[in-house]
């Protein structure tokens, strides 16, 4: 984390979000994942996230980086799955930014993830299945605040399927656009991901989408930052600006 402060202030990013990742590997009891029977994930990367440790690195991060406003978050998991282990932990604690993501979807019973996904179906078919369950996920959980990372299976399509082509998926990005408009949330511009095309934040614009933000989705200290100027072109070519102050969302 004081690395990647550093980095933030080395080249004039104003503010940080440090939105620590909440996955779940096991059903509360009134999540609804539970209700419809699926098996979760059993990762054992993942573990139970040690908010008062981390609100602690963030207190001290803000001491030690006064000029660098800082802010406190998590990217919740499955948010619609799971939603009531991440309200147990989202609602007991004051996090500035909550993020939304898809990083598993429900197949054959149970919740597999994006690169596996493509090894049992093809590729088509995994993003449409993907955009589906993400249209679930925005109009099933209110818990959030910024959709992150908007075609996140992206990342893993096979080279053998030819080039990624945002057209083919148009009306399903639509769908999920549309639903996260009406909410009145906000879409993150992913650029560890395949940056999105001017035509496809157009679409956010189309659909009345009112805001974006820059998500660098780093994990590593070196990568703050990193193509903002890029993804800035490309928020402003679909009709977007700097909003209020120099730490707000851009908007419409």
């Amino acid at each position: 984390m004081t690395g990647a402060c550093e980095r933030a202030l080395r080249v004039g990013v104003p503010a940080i979000a440090f939105t620590e990742h909440l996955d779940f590997t096991r059903w509360g009891a009134e999540d609804p994942g539970a209700a419809i029977g699926l098996e979760p994930r059993r990762r054992t990367r993942i573990r139970p996230l040690d908010v008062p440790g981390y609100l602690a690195a963030i207190g001290d991060c803000r001491r030690r980086f006064p000029d660098l406003r800082i802010l406190s978050g998590v990217e919740a998991g499955e948010p619609h799955l799971f939603a009531a282990s991440t309200a147990a932990v989202v609602g007991g604690h004051p996090f500035d930014r909550i993020l939304g993501s898809l990083h598993a979807m429900p197949f054959r019973g149970r919740l597999i993830g994006m690169p596996a996904m493509f090894g049992m179906l093809g590729p088509d078919e995994v993003l449409r299945r993907y955009f589906a369950e993400l249209t679930r996920l925005v109009e099933g959980s209110s818990l959030f605040q910024v959709l992150a990372h908007l075609d996140f299976p992206r990342r893993y399509w096979p080279w053998s399927a030819g080039p990624y082509e945002e057209k083919e998926f148009e009306e399903e990005y639509r769908t999920v656009l549309r639903a996260l408009a009406r909410s009145g949330r906000v879409l993150e511009i992913n650029t560890k991901s395949p940056l999105a095309s001017v035509e496809l934040i157009g679409w956010w614009h189309d659909e009345g989408g009112g805001a974006v933000s820059f998500g660098s989705d780093s994990h590593q200290d070196w990568r703050i930052g990193d193509r903002f100027d890029v993804a800035v072109d490309i928020v402003e070519a679909a009709g977007f600006r700097p909003g209020r102050d120099r730490f707000d969302f851009w908007r419409r």
